[in-house]
């Protein structure tokens, strides 16, 4: 878990699925730091178990009311985010799925009425890096 700051929003991930069960780690941003420690628990519990994950997959089964999309991050985002997996596994290549949640209206990230306020919280890690800011 990693806190909010000055620099930008809080995010959570996770270290070792791709050890474990071939799976790949799993990234949240935005959201309280605990609930999306607690969110991904849950999607990694379920991997645990069998369930399959993977990018451009919908799931109605992890927020309440609203559906998250996973998308496969670019690598060229993992030394800026990913640090500890980076030690974890010596170096990339390793699978990792950001977790993305829509606004209030269920809007997500690339849609262009997406809230404001949201899109500061979630940075596109999918997009090459200077994409996702429109550079």
């Amino acid at each position: 878990m990693i806190p909010e700051d000055d620099v930008g929003p809080g995010f959570s991930y996770t270290v070792g699925l791709w050890h474990t069960y071939r799976s790949p780690e799993l990234a949240m941003f935005g959201l309280d730091v605990h609930l999306m420690h607690e969110l991904l628990n849950r999607l990694g519990d379920g991997i645990a178990a069998g369930e399959f994950v993977a990018a451009e997959q919908e799931r109605r089964d992890l927020i309440e009311r609203y559906p998250v999309v996973l998308k496969q991050v670019d690598m060229r985002w993992y030394r800026e985010y990913f640090g500890r997996a980076i030690a974890f596994y010596r170096r990339p290549p390793f699978p990792i799925l950001q977790v993305l949640w829509p606004d209030a209206d269920g809007r997500f990230l690339w849609h262009p009425e997406y809230a404001e306020r949201c899109r500061e919280l979630q940075p596109s890690l999918w997009l090459w890096p200077g994409d996702e800011r429109g550079e």
